[in-house]
């Protein structure tokens, strides 16, 4: 495999936001562009790309959790790999360089929170040891009009 994992730019916008359309989220290269200079701003968060040389590839967003009831410890936001670029150990290039992350900052577990409908990603995690340890339902409230 002749993929780096480093982290993401600003001129990744474009390929980022077509790996996350992929993904089954919209996202233009302008939003792209917003969501990575917001990102930026915070210590607590990083985007990893996997970089082939011809741009990303792949990415990862993980970010420091601080739940009161829980250790330290990190969450993946979000990982994609291109359709045609899956199955080379890319994926978990990406949670490996994301598990070094949230170790140089004292997490002691890296958690992720996966589609019930996306069985192919439960079979990842799996393969990359991370155990299921809840079934949960997402609620969502609007805010502002």
């Amino acid at each position: 495999m002749s993929v780096s994992i480093r982290p993401a730019a600003p001129a990744d916008a474009p390929r980022l936001a077509a790996l996350s359309t992929e993904l089954g989220y919209p996202m233009t290269p302008e939003e792209a562009v917003e969501r990575f200079a917001e990102l930026s701003r915070h210590a607590d968060h990083t985007l990893l790309v996997a970089d082939e040389g011809g741009g990303p590839v792949g990415w990862i967003q993980v970010s420091r959790t601080r739940v009161f009831e829980a250790q330290a410890g990190a969450e993946i936001a979000g990982l994609v790999v291109a359709g045609s670029e899956r199955g080379r150990g890319i994926g978990a290039a990406l949670v490996a360089a994301a598990e070094e992350w949230a170790a140089a900052r004292g997490c002691g577990a890296l958690r992720v929170r996966c589609n019930v409908v996306r069985k192919r990603a439960h079979d990842f995690y799996r393969r990359e040891r991370f155990r299921e340890l809840k079934e949960q339902k997402v609620f969502e409230r609007k805010i502002g009009g």
